[in-house]
């Protein structure tokens, strides 16, 4: 079992015709993921990699049965595409564009909480179970199937730490990429609650950042949990008030500080480790043959 994305996965892409959307499409194929059409309004009736493409997503998932989607619209019109991937039933949506005004994401969550659906991103890498796949932009090559859930706001570092646990013999069961953004769809604590109820899961590493209070409310609820988490904070030297790298990612005050974030980790009984080098050997320590 894996969360998110598993077997019965049926995926079309959001901007297809475009440079990104044709590249990540052939990746998402070679990956083994059921890649089943796209959508570019005024290109319906064409193809791309030999996948049919359609003018709305409405049309896309009657024809194709799709229950997901990947989004590679230009920022100014994402959150666009995001309300009609909602709005159309999928049930698994995932942005991995940029550059999102921050009302227009305010728009689209109404939706997307209206509508009761599954948005990663924006603004992030995607998603990856090991065996059957990948949605998005994430280099499949350095995963391995095994029982580590992983979840960052970082795509680079997620795909650091994920060759590093590859290269240890310790593979994954789900990774997920939630986004840089101050406004995504899927925080650390809806992955973790995903994680706790998932049976090939056995532990779970969690890349955070400074910025915002996601690590801290994530804190309180793996009090709860019966799986032992892995925890890291990138940013430590990052000077208030500057925004690093992320939208999400600045720190106002004495909110959202990398200390905070790993004094509420270790609070949780979370072991944090200093750097991203040390998170293997963590993960045998508080799984062991769970691994």
């Amino acid at each position: 079992m894996s969360i998110l994305l598993d077997q019965s996965s049926r995926v079309i892409v959001q901007g297809i015709t475009g440079r990104e959307g044709q590249f990540h499409t052939k990746n998402m194929l070679a990956a083994g993921t059921a890649v089943v059409g796209g959508v570019t309004p005024g290109k319906g009736g064409t193809e791309v990699e030999g996948l049919p493409v359609f003018d709305t997503v409405a049309q896309a998932k009657k024809a194709t049965g799709a229950n997901a989607s990947c989004i590679f619209v230009p920022g100014l019109g994402a959150a666009d595409a995001i309300m009609e991937a909602a709005d159309a039933g999928i049930r698994l949506i995932v942005c991995i564009s940029e550059f999102i005004p921050v009302l227009d994401m305010v728009r689209a969550m109404r939706l997307v909480r209206e509508k009761q659906v599954r948005l990663i991103g924006p603004n992030c890498p995607g998603l990856c179970t090991p065996g059957v796949g990948k949605i998005g932009i994430i280099p499949y090559g350095i995963f391995r199937e095994g029982h580590v859930g992983f979840i960052s706001r970082s795509g680079t570092l997620t795909y650091e730490v994920v060759s590093l646990l590859t290269a240890a013999g310790i593979g994954q069961s789900t990774c997920v990429g939630i986004g840089g953004d101050p406004i995504i769809g899927t925080t650390f604590t809806d992955c973790l609650h995903l994680f706790e109820h998932d049976e090939q899961t056995s532990a779970v590493v969690m890349c955070g950042e400074i910025g915002g209070s996601d690590e801290e409310d994530a804190a309180e609820y793996i009090k709860q949990m019966s799986k032992p988490v892995v925890g890291f904070i990138s940013g430590r030297t990052a000077p208030p008030g500057k925004r690093m790298g992320h939208a999400g990612a600045i720190i106002s005050g004495n909110t959202g500080t990398a200390q905070g974030k790993v004094a509420a980790l270790q609070a949780a009984g979370v072991p944090v480790a200093d750097t991203i080098f040390d998170i293997p050997e963590l993960l045998k320590q508080v799984a062991g043959k769970k691994l």
